[in-house]
């Protein structure tokens, strides 16, 4: 059974850690992303996604695309004013500060999990 998704706060666990998650799943909420920040406590999970831009961002991200079941397809550092090649399989794209998915252990081939 698919999960339906919702905007709101969550709990992200990855191999290293358990991280605070915010879910864009609306069109707004995917739309406004992490435009206007920043920064980032945690990380952002956009949902349904599979591309990502860093353009009017002000500060460089981790990028993860995942796939349906949430494992990782690839995992780019992008600087501001960038716009990222979409991934076929990538349904979600998670997103944190840059550096943040060394220290949480996530790489390509990871699966992460998203209790409910």
């Amino acid at each position: 059974m698919r999960r339906r998704w919702r905007d709101g706060e969550g709990l992200l666990r990855t191999p290293g850690t358990e991280v605070a998650l915010r879910v864009a799943a609306s069109y707004r909420a995917r739309t406004r992303g992490l435009l206007g920040r920043d920064g980032l406590d945690g990380a952002l999970l956009l949902t349904p996604a599979s591309s990502i831009h860093t353009v009017r961002m002000r500060f460089a991200i981790d990028v993860a695309y995942l796939d349906q079941r949430l494992r990782v397809l690839a995992v780019r550092t992008m600087p501001p004013g960038r716009v990222g090649r979409p991934r076929l399989r990538a349904r979600h794209v998670l997103e944190a500060e840059a550096g943040a998915f060394a220290r949480w252990g996530i790489v390509k081939g990871v699966t992460l999990e998203v209790p409910d």
